[in-house]
């Protein structure tokens, strides 16, 4: 099994920012990607980015530009760094790990983007 805990969600303003971090823990060999999904009240669970063990990384349309993700492999830390939030990003933000045959998810975090 593997374990994801978030954290670095939160209120804050249009055009503010925020970070997301992911620790993974447990059974973590064989990951082979990791990454962030959101979902919004009424709304389907969508990918915002994902990056693979050797460093690729795959952006959804609404997110190009304005988030980033990275990968601290000796903390098996992910993280979400997100400029220029706009009130349409806010969602609960999962984090997944994925191996071969098996995928993984933790709790969810909050992220309201409001004034």
């Amino acid at each position: 099994q593997v374990q994801l805990v978030e954290s670095g969600g939160g209120l804050v303003q249009p055009g503010g920012s925020l970070r997301l971090s992911c620790a993974a823990s447990g059974n973590i060999f064989a990951i082979v990607v990791m990454g962030w999904y959101r979902q919004a009240p009424g709304k389907q669970r969508e990918l915002v980015t994902i990056i693979t063990s050797g460093g690729r990384t795959n952006y959804g349309d609404s997110v190009k530009g304005r988030f980033t993700i990275s990968r601290d492999h000796a903390q098996n830390t992910v993280y979400l760094q997100m400029n220029s939030l706009k009130p349409e990003d806010t969602a609960v933000y999962y984090c997944t790990a994925k191996k071969v045959l098996q995928e993984y998810w933790g709790q969810g975090t909050q992220v309201t983007v409001s004034s």
